[in-house]
């Protein structure tokens, strides 16, 4: 199938998915206060847009979910390497690990508030919680997975301390699947940000959460759509950067 079919078969899809969701209101069978029908949305765009609401609300999260992502990114993929290359510290976080891993990240809100307040740090560290594992145990599993056979021949090239053969070896070798965690991890982080912003924390989920108690669900659905659009943007810069950082693998 060539790309232009492609685009034009996903574009037939969605329009035939904006139509039906349209009828379905205009006909009745979607009540109009509970879902708004999608020919309501770009006027409750622009009035937000006016209001100053969904620019503020777009810049906070933003702010969240990159310093979330960031420093969960970096200290999961941190100690995957670390735990990846050695046993010994892999045996000796099993355990926390274990105690920690099936914990929610919506169950850590509560010290989150507690800790941080009802405020970006709160928010932040709430995203940072569900990207941590994700990158922790991609990265275990990508530096896992490196060919033992590279290592001893790093050695026989004069590459014998540990930061030789991380920077020649393993993170080169790794490298698809620490990436892989991390694209997961971008989606993680959007759901992250708006269950911590439904608390309180200024963002597009507390200004969700206003307009759902007012019943005004065109502006709820423009918040969704405008999540959808960042993260789809976001994820297509990132699909960009990691082609050309694997580019060597063509």
């Amino acid at each position: 199938m060539t790309a232009q079919r492609s685009i034009g078969l996903g574009a037939l899809g969605l329009g035939a998915f904006l139509l039906l969701w349209e009828g379905l209101v205009r006909t009745g069978v979607l009540p109009p206060m509970l879902l708004p029908a999608p020919s309501q949305l770009p006027a409750a765009l622009i009035s937000e847009i006016r209001s100053g609401f969904w620019l503020a609300s777009v810049q906070s999260s933003l702010g969240h979910y990159l310093l979330g992502l960031l420093s969960g990114a970096v200290l999961g993929v941190g100690l995957g390497i670390v735990t990846g290359l050695s046993r010994s510290a892999e045996a000796l976080v099993a355990w926390i690990v274990r105690l920690l891993r099936p914990i929610p990240g919506l169950a850590w809100v509560p010290f989150a508030i507690l800790w941080f307040g009802v405020s970006t740090g709160g928010a932040v560290f709430i995203v940072g919680v569900g990207v941590f594992w994700i990158c922790y145990f991609a990265t275990l599993a990508a530096v896992r997975a490196v060919d033992r056979d590279l290592m001893e021949l790093a050695e026989a090239y004069g590459y014998r301390s540990a930061p030789a053969k991380l920077v020649k070896i393993v993170l080169p070798a790794a490298a698809p699947g620490i990436l892989a965690g991390l694209r997961t991890a971008l989606g993680q982080a959007w759901m992250a940000v708006v269950a911590a912003e439904l608390f309180g924390v200024t963002g597009l989920g507390q200004r969700m959460m206003q307009a759902s108690s007012l019943l005004a669900t065109d502006i709820v659905v423009v918040y969704m759509i405008t999540m959808a659009g960042l993260y789809g943007l976001i994820d297509t810069v990132f699909v960009l950067v990691q082609n050309r950082v694997l580019a060597w693998k063509a």
